[in-house]
């Protein structure tokens, strides 16, 4: 080891850290996508849904329909995964969860209910297009900015996060359905007693969730490779960035998927210095989750009320 320390120092004063902060930016703008509808509908609904991973595969393989397979273009693509994961996401909240709600079902039974239709989804994915790796048939553009390496994906994938904060600012603090969204998410006893249909606030927190769902499937599909399990793939870091930022918290979500972004990255370039693979970027979102469920379970929620 203390051999081996020199290399290290040397590696790492070699890094573009520039580049990694950039890259930190991406990973962030993903992940913050992907968590904004799991955190809205897992402070409504009071259980994590599990097959939030599915909504994004369904979201990347809808806008490979349309873009590659009926030659569209990639700009249909990101109709067609808002609509085809926000049907979805309506639906089953609609046509599964709501009814076992009703019934008294357990926070055990929701979970195994949302594995259950995840499974059914991926398996219905796989069998349409298949469970060989796929790619977008559209290539980007890549250039430098200074000494970052930036691609035009990159580029609409920051606009799109950047986007979507903002109109979800606007819906949530601007709009009626928006404060009922937060006041249920809070206060569900009160929102009822102030005359705010819970169901149908709901019901259209699931149909946008899992429609920013899709759009953070696109991208990742976009960025990589499209495969059924695409979405189960970046479920844990989402899971990660909901729980750091707090369940229900759409401005901790904002804060967190960024720091984990960072961490993420950060963890890369260590984890190269020492030799060990980089798939072990997977446990930094899982050591993040453990560390804030022991230390500060209520995660960043607080500091943004």
């Amino acid at each position: 080891m203390g051999e081996r320390l020199p290399l290290v120092i040397y590696f790492l004063s070699m890094v573009n850290w520039a580049q990694v902060l950039f890259n930190s930016s991406v990973t962030g703008c993903i992940y913050l996508i992907s968590a904004v509808g799991l955190t809205l509908t897992y402070g409504l609904s009071k259980f994590p849904n599990f097959a939030h991973a599915e909504f994004m595969t369904l979201g990347a393989y809808a806008g490979y329909f349309l873009a590659d397979q009926l030659g569209l273009g990639f700009p249909s693509a990101f109709v067609a995964a808002f609509i085809a994961s926000g049907i979805l996401g309506a639906l089953s909240y609609r046509g599964i969860f709501q009814p076992l709600a009703k019934r008294g079902a357990s926070l055990i039974h929701l979970m195994v209910a949302a594995i259950g239709l995840g499974f059914v989804i991926r398996h219905f994915v796989g069998e349409l297009w298949g469970w060989s790796p796929r790619s977008f048939k559209v290539t980007w553009s890549a250039f430098d900015i200074g000494i970052v390496r930036v691609s035009d994906l990159w580029l609409w994938l920051i606009f799109a996060a950047l986007a979507m904060a903002g109109l979800m600012h606007l819906l949530l603090t601007k709009t009626k359905i928006g404060k009922a969204i937060r006041g249920t998410s809070s206060n569900p006893e009160l929102a009822l007693a102030s005359g705010v249909n819970i169901n149908r606030v709901t019901l259209v927190t699931w149909l946008v969730g899992a429609a920013l769902a899709g759009i953070a499937g696109l991208f990742r599909g976009a960025g990589t490779r499209l495969s059924p399990m695409l979405g189960w793939d970046i479920l844990l870091p989402t899971f990660a960035v909901t729980i750091l930022g707090g369940i229900g918290s759409f401005y901790g979500a904002i804060a967190a998927a960024f720091i984990i972004g960072l961490a993420e990255n950060i963890g890369v370039v260590f984890l190269t210095s020492f030799g060990i693979s980089t798939e072990y970027r997977m446990a930094i979102a899982f050591l993040i989750l453990i560390i804030t469920l022991i230390l500060r379970p209520g995660g960043l929620a607080r500091m943004f009320r």
